[in-house]
């Protein structure tokens, strides 16, 4: 497996992971456009020419950057991938010098045992105003909120996991 900055050819494809977990509510939906649109953001694990997993790196303002969309493709999970991505997110925002780093889940689980913490949503007023409140769950908000604690919140948190998809749809 290699781990790398994304290209506007694996749009298409980051695209097509995304898309069972939008099916499933875990990422929010994000159409083709925008993700050709902030390419830059994307990070990709490949795995024999292939784009095998995804996730994204935003930045709001010079503080705090989230980590978003991870998904990994369903036939390759619990091999490391979505780890692989969120520690690549992690050195590029260490690189930005990036003093927070948060990100918004469902299954808050899988991020403590990569060393994200609770926190509270008001905690991350940038990220509320930026994006939240356009979110359809804006007002019936069930993710949970996250920053980014270090070696520290993962001493106890044993071995992550991203949840088990069946398949990927088929791609537009």
């Amino acid at each position: 497996m290699r781990t790398r900055k994304a290209r506007l050819p694996d749009a298409a494809r980051i695209h097509a992971l995304m898309a069972a977990y939008v099916a499933e509510e875990i990422l929010l939906p994000r159409s083709l456009a925008e993700i050709s649109e902030n390419i830059r953001d994307f990070t990709v694990v490949e795995h024999r020419g292939e784009v095998i997993a995804c996730g994204a790196l935003h930045f709001y303002g010079t503080d705090l950057a989230e980590v978003r969309s991870i998904a990994v493709d369903a036939g390759r999970q619990r091999r490391g991938a979505g780890r692989r991505v969120v520690e690549a997110l992690l050195g590029e925002a260490r690189q930005h010098h990036v003093e927070r780093v948060c990100l918004f889940t469902r299954i808050p689980d899988y991020f403590a045992r990569l060393g994200f913490a609770p926190a509270a949503h008001e905690s991350l007023p940038q990220k509320i105003w930026k994006d939240c409140l356009k979110c359809p769950r804006f007002y019936r908000c069930d993710e949970v909120a996250m920053l980014y604690a270090g070696a520290e919140a993962r001493a106890d948190a044993g071995r992550a996991r991203l949840p088990i998809l069946d398949s990927l749809p088929d791609s537009p």
